[in-house]
């Protein structure tokens, strides 16, 4: 097998949080034990010089660039990671896609649902690997949620939830950014911003909307521009989508998608639930080691089991041991590396091109539905 696919040489777009955060977790690669990948980090890219410095730790960085066309020039990279704001996505995707390599993109694929069909047509174009990234389907308690839905033994399906619930907007002095104004954001919004964690599952078990009602609210419409003014704060902070999914045998099945930035007591909440008629499963991260389940009989229970380091790649990390963000991350780091080199085998995937596309057509007709007040068919 080639070189380049077992030891794939990565470069990084955007030396920001999620940028040093695939730093760390290609720094601590051997803690996995059945991941037959072994990625290294060979070059950084920022408009911003001051932010590459934190990059010249890293040992195995050896190009450290201000443009992105020099670093896709060079010969020795193989994949790009790219975490920008959404409104650099098509160019600088489509720069990677056209410079040969390989790409791990960052949600929601572009800032609308046209530059997410271009982006997708042209990496299927010109045969490159793409995924987009979505963490938090690689929890124990999500992997073991998966599960569930895919056995049959939940009987026939009475609803689903899946929701990213934040706070953080909920303080009407904190400063606007990049993520609170639709030209860089994109018109959906939340949408755009936390849309993709809360499709990724329901769309790869097959639980795809075929007509939605959403409710979308803008809180504050202004707020501190860091300057002692105000600037405009036109995206919207909350998404409450009203699905209807037709399942094999089982027409008008209820699914609701919510994403919010204005969720009281939520910190980064991502939840999921799955109601049958003879079991039903949930999980959310506000208790990221309790899975609760219950199963039919003369009454009905919620039970929960306490959940260890159950990841889907084998690591050193004793099965006692709770899962953070890092360890999901380099999970889904090495189910993106695995599944390039065609060794995925079983285990559950990043989020594809065609999911991302999809996922725009949902906000999409959200906003459409918001716009005129009707049911939407998708």
């Amino acid at each position: 097998m080639s070189q380049t696919l077992l030891a794939p040489r990565v470069a990084v777009i955007g030396a920001g949080l999620m940028g040093r955060e695939v730093a760390s977790a290609f720094g601590r690669w051997f803690s996995l034990l059945d991941c037959p990948v072994r990625p290294e980090l060979v070059a950084v890219c920022d408009v911003n010089a001051a932010a590459l410095d934190w990059f010249r730790q890293v040992p195995t960085v050896r190009h450290f660039d201000q443009d992105h066309k020099t670093m896709l020039a060079r010969s020795d990279l193989d994949v790009v990671y790219v975490a920008v704001p959404h409104h650099l996505h098509e160019a600088i995707y489509l720069d990677v896609l056209r410079a040969g390599k390989d790409l791990l993109a960052e949600k929601p694929f572009g800032i609308d649902l046209a530059a997410a069909r271009r982006i997708r047509d042209e990496g299927a174009k010109l045969g490159r690997f793409g995924r987009v990234s979505s963490e938090f389907p690689f929890l124990p308690g999500v992997q073991r949620a998966i599960a569930a839905a895919q056995s049959g033994r939940l009987g026939r399906v009475l609803s689903l939830r899946n929701s990213f619930l934040h706070s953080s907007d909920l303080d009407p002095t904190k400063p606007i950014n990049w993520k609170r104004q639709n030209r860089f954001c994109g018109e959906a919004g939340v949408m755009n911003d936390l849309g993709l964690h809360v499709a990724h599952v329901p769309l790869r078990l097959g639980w795809k909307p075929v007509r939605l009602y959403a409710q979308l609210q803008k809180i504050y419409t202004a707020r501190p521009d860091g300057k002692g003014g105000t600037a405009p704060c036109d995206t919207w902070d909350n998404a409450t989508l009203h699905c209807t999914v037709d399942l094999p045998g089982q027409p008008g099945v209820p699914l609701r998608l919510e994403t919010k930035r204005m969720s009281p007591t939520d910190t980064n909440s991502w939840e999921i639930e799955i109601l049958g008629t003879e079991g039903g499963v949930r999980y959310s991260t506000k208790r990221p080691k309790t899975l609760e389940t219950y199963t039919r009989g003369s009454e009905q229970a919620w039970s929960a089991t306490d959940l260890g380091f159950g990841m889907p790649f084998k690591s050193i990390t004793g099965g006692i041991f709770e899962p953070g963000f890092p360890d999901l991350l380099q999970q889904m780091w090495a189910a993106f590396l695995a599944e390039r080199a065609g060794k995925l085998e079983k285990r559950f995937g990043c989020a594809t091109p065609d999911e991302a596309v999809t996922h725009h057509e949902l906000w999409a007709a959200a906003l459409k539905s918001h716009a005129t007040q009707t049911v939407v068919t998708l």
